[in-house]
């Protein structure tokens, strides 16, 4: 199984650019993206949830979700070909389509640059973005801490490549680490970041709201 992953990896990922296909303001809808999983008698359940906002007014447009038995397991390296499904599934449901999708998870920054993010945009052929809570080390790469103000950042390099991007989106707050999805640059990447960032976390309003509804949903769903 590993070995079919790595071979389409290594087949989508020259087709992944770490540039714009967009303009700025063409941006007025970005979805965040997010999963949670439980187990009921040995088996694994999970749940996608998906929450649209308006880019401008930070408005909920939109929320859906979808469930289901996991039957791919976990492996690292290969954690998006557990989650497509489910992905896939919760997309179909949406009314309203973004222009951007944000995952809850990295991007270009895995070890084959080949994160949730950058996986899923050939699914959904808009642009991606990769927001993860912890720092995936790669060929033992440390992060540097960016400064303590809000907005401040250190790029992660790993051999002299930029892999993402260690990102303070509030003072004395943890940093988040962002990297590219696909057809979006690491500066449009932090940008949009932090033009989603308010007072009430760390994370950008898309994936707190999709976490939060994950949490939810997962909490109704185990209880049937």
């Amino acid at each position: 199984m590993s070995q079919k992953f790595l071979e389409i990896q290594n087949e989508l990922l020259p087709k992944v650019k770490l540039e714009n296909i967009f303009k700025k303001d063409e941006i007025k809808l970005i979805a965040g993206v997010d999963l949670a999983y439980w187990d009921v008698n040995n088996t694994t359940h999970g749940t996608c949830c998906i929450v649209v906002i308006d880019y401008h007014t930070k408005e909920v447009i939109e929320k859906v979700y979808s469930y289901g038995e996991i039957t791919i397991p976990y492996i690292p390296g290969f954690l998006a070909f557990r989650e497509l499904p489910l992905i896939i599934d919760t997309v179909k449901k949406l009314i309203n389509l973004p222009d951007l999708y944000m995952f809850d998870g990295n991007g270009y920054l895995h070890y084959r640059h080949m994160g949730i993010a950058t996986h899923a945009s050939f699914f959904l052929n808009k642009p991606t973005i990769g927001v993860a809570k912890s720092y995936l080390k790669i060929q033992g790469t440390d992060f540097m801490m960016p400064k303590n103000q809000a907005g401040a950042y250190t790029d992660i390099n790993i051999n002299s490549e930029v892999y993402g991007r260690t990102l303070r989106t509030t003072k004395n707050v943890k940093p988040i680490f962002v990297s590219c999805g696909n057809w979006i640059d690491l500066h449009t990447s932090t940008e949009i970041v932090m033009n989603c960032i308010n007072k009430e976390s760390r994370l950008p309003i898309p994936v707190r709201l999709a976490d939060l509804e994950t949490h939810k949903v997962r909490k109704q769903l185990s209880h049937l």
